[in-house]
């Protein structure tokens, strides 16, 4: 039986890690060659890709689209990692006016019109070499430096007496247990994330995803399928397909169907059959270079 080769979007549970996804996947599937893009808290559920084979060359790409969560934020208390799985660092009372639906309103408005975010100190950005979480567990949390992010959708699902559930779409590395603590800011209130769920990954959503854990015959979303769904695409004629197979320079006249694409912008190139040949980015007018290239299938 060939090995796995492709993506398997699965609706990944609570209580397991991005990693512990991916070591009993390759249990299941009896191969290796078994990556995730786009981590997932523990405590979160939801759209989880899994790359088998060839498709983990798209990992990196495959997670440059927007992402669309529903979250519940509850307030009245603090945790150091921002999310129900943290240590409460800090309690009070909620009073109705504190979430009163004036202010609430402004809290939303806020926070649809962010541009920078803090991240969390519990993350896996990395601070002089070490990742941020573990000098955070060691006592030594680090003040991260804001990132750009964008808010395109933020809407109000339901109000609680001491929570609010939301469904936002943001962009790469948006993260929702900060918009939880900057929701509580906006309040006035010490908040945290106590519910998460994935709804969608750039073009994977939980219509794609299947149970967990798989059968081993689950189907994939094939590779060249995937790598049309994240990027913009192009058809290679023979001469460009071996040339891109050789790594080369590809010109102007080796595409049948060239894309559009701005310059230095990855593009997925495929044979005249469909098959994927490899990623690959104009860098100047009329010269093209191979990002990455993909074996041939059988």
């Amino acid at each position: 039986m060939p090995a796995p080769d492709g993506v398997l979007v699965v609706d990944k549970p609570g209580k397991a890690t991005s990693h512990d996804i991916v070591a009993r996947a390759r249990r299941i599937f009896g191969t290796r060659e078994v990556g995730h893009a786009g981590t997932l808290d523990p405590m979160a559920t939801g759209v989880l890709l899994l790359l088998f084979g060839e498709a983990t060359k798209l990992s990196g790409f495959l997670t440059r689209d927007r992402k669309r969560y529903r979250a519940t934020v509850s307030f009245g208390t603090a945790t150091d990692t921002l999310d129900a799985d943290g240590r409460i660092t800090d309690e009070v009372s909620v009073l109705p006016e504190h979430l009163s639906e004036q202010a609430v309103e402004a809290a939303l408005l806020q926070e649809r019109a962010r541009l920078r975010q803090v991240p969390p100190a519990v993350s896996a950005i990395k601070v002089d070499g070490r990742r941020s979480y573990a000098l955070a567990r060691e006592g030594n949390a680090p003040e991260l430096a804001e990132r750009e992010v964008r808010v395109a959708a933020l809407t109000l699902i339901a109000r609680g007496e001491r929570d609010l559930t939301v469904e936002v779409e943001a962009s790469k590395g948006y993260y929702v247990r900060a918009l939880a603590r900057d929701l509580g800011l906006a309040l006035g209130l010490p908040a945290h994330l106590s519910a998460l769920r994935r709804l969608s990954s750039g073009r994977f959503a939980l219509a794609d995803a299947a149970a967990w854990p798989p059968s081993p015959d689950t189907p994939l979303v094939s590779t060249a399928e995937a790598a049309r769904r994240a990027l913009p695409s192009a058809l290679l004629n023979e001469n460009g397909e071996r040339r891109a197979r050789l790594g080369q320079a590809v010109e102007t006249t080796d595409f049948t169907q060239p894309s559009d694409a701005p310059l230095g912008e990855t593009v997925a190139w495929f044979s005249s059959s469909g098959a994927l040949i490899a990623l690959g980015e104009e860098r100047g007018p009329g010269e093209f270079r191979v990002v990455r290239g993909f074996r041939s299938l059988t």
